[in-house]
């Protein structure tokens, strides 16, 4: 089921991209084979099943054309009919607001000058028609004049179809969620930095998988910088715009000693925790040291399902957290997150949880701390169920990439040599920064506006 919309985001960019391998199979039940001329990045993942979110609308067949228009003076909307028999409601409010004149729109900024003190959110309509190259076109009660592309408005339709279409092609909020099956998506690293539809597929897979691995970088400080930069730029913490995962003495974090790390994300110590980590493998243990990842929405879902009373205490209970230190600069972070993050309408939206950092100051009134207790150990529980986790060991050169509002991460004792300590180096980006070259991306590759 996930291969079709899959299909319909990624394989334009990967038949675009120059052939050199061959795709296997992109879901272990549908055996489905990508044609022998497949790209560059190959999505191998089992398991995968689609998380049904506002992508499961489609947007207006592009290109429409205006059959008819007309005002509807006592509802103060105007409405519109398309030749393929479709009718779509705008407000004259939003209209108005949405004007697209030199006088009310910045064109090179796509910014809008008109002020909301300046709207008349009460204004009615003079006339409405279609003009002669199927734009709509409205005279205001002041004369003012306002020209819409019919292609514009009709992608703003407020159908709810319309709306929950639009937000998919922006957000890209649709994910496939995964178990220990999983195979975990590859690509080259020197086609992600220099081929747009290699990049793009890369960022893809990374918004609806969680996690890509990249091959082939030099096994050499300096890497993820490279790769941010084929984004946009660094997220800089405390622990530095770049940071070294070696054993160290005097540890300021338990990543930098040689012993387990439990599943966790990164930085809810932090209000706004980086949203996409980089870790590149510089050189690797002598022994041990394999990388662990759940699917934290995955888990969640499990935890509702299981056990709902607990899904609804670790969704409202804002738990404490705290990290400090000297790296970059001394820091003495704290902060409260709940431990998941659900939307207005309950959908799991980001993971914060670290045993390391969550603070021993617990502010719950006595009555709830057990019931909090039991919560999260039900969801450590499911978060460890061998069916859940994928166990992988990254070579020198190889970057793993991830999603760190979602995916839950460890990794296992190690031993190295004292002539050659493992070394992994770190980066965080931002989504925010992430999606805007998503966005920029899929426009250059596909001409998307």
């Amino acid at each position: 089921m996930w291969m079709s919309t899959f299909a319909r985001f990624a394989c334009p960019v990967l038949q675009r991209t120059a052939p050199t391998m061959v795709c296997k199979a992109l879901g272990a039940c549908h055996r489905r084979v990508l044609p022998a001329a497949a790209p560059r990045f190959c999505m191998t993942p089992a398991h995968i099943r689609r998380r049904h979110t506002l992508g499961s609308a489609s947007l207006p067949v592009a290109g429409p054309s205006v059959r008819h228009v007309r005002a509807l003076d006592e509802e103060r909307l105007m409405a519109v009919e398309w030749e393929d028999g479709g009718q779509s409601l705008y407000p004259f409010t939003w209209l108005r607001d949405n004007c697209q004149c030199p006088r009310c729109t910045l064109r090179s900024a796509e910014a809008r000058l008109l002020l909301l003190t300046d709207l008349d959110i009460h204004t009615g309509v003079d006339s409405v028609e279609v003009t002669k190259d199927s734009k709509v076109s409205i005279v205001w009660p002041d004369q003012h004049m306002s020209v819409f592309d019919a292609e514009w408005l009709r992608k703003r339709c407020f159908s709810a179809a319309a709306r929950q279409a639009m937000q998919e092609e922006l957000f890209l909020n649709e994910r496939y969620y995964w178990d220990a099956a999983l195979r975990i998506p590859t690509a080259d690293f020197q086609d992600v930095l220099h081929d747009d539809g290699a990049a793009l597929a890369w960022l893809l897979a990374l918004r609806r998988v969680g996690i890509v691995h990249l091959k082939g970088a030099p096994a050499e400080q300096g890497q993820v910088a490279r790769l941010a930069e084929r984004i946009g730029y660094l997220r800089l913490t405390f622990y530095g715009h770049t940071w070294q995962v070696q054993d160290k003495s005097m540890a300021n974090n338990v990543a930098y000693t040689s012993g387990k790390l439990s599943l966790h994300t990164d930085y809810p110590a932090l209000h706004f925790a980086p949203g996409v980590q980089f870790l590149h493998c510089i050189n690797q243990a002598e022994e041990g040291g394999e990388s662990e990842v759940v699917d934290g929405f995955h888990t969640a879902e499990q935890l509702q399902a299981e056990d709902p009373e607990a899904f609804r205490t670790l969704t409202s209970v804002r738990v404490d957290f705290t990290d400090t230190g000297t790296d970059y600069c001394d820091f003495m972070l704290q902060s409260k997150n709940r431990i998941i993050d659900v939307d207005s309408e309950g959908k799991v939206t980001k993971i914060n949880y670290n045993n390391a950092t969550r603070d021993s100051v617990l502010d719950l009134p006595l009555h709830q701390v057990q019931p909090f207790y039991g919560a999260l150990k039900a969801y450590v529980d499911i978060m460890n169920r061998a069916e859940n986790v994928v166990t992988y060991t990254l070579e020198p050169g190889d970057i793993v990439t991830f999603d760190n509002w979602r995916l839950l991460h460890g990794r296992k004792s190690y031993v190295s040599r004292p002539d050659r300590l493992r070394h992994l180096e770190g980066a965080y980006l931002d989504w925010d920064e992430v999606m805007s070259r998503l966005r920029i991306l899929r426009r250059n590759v596909h001409g998307d506006d």
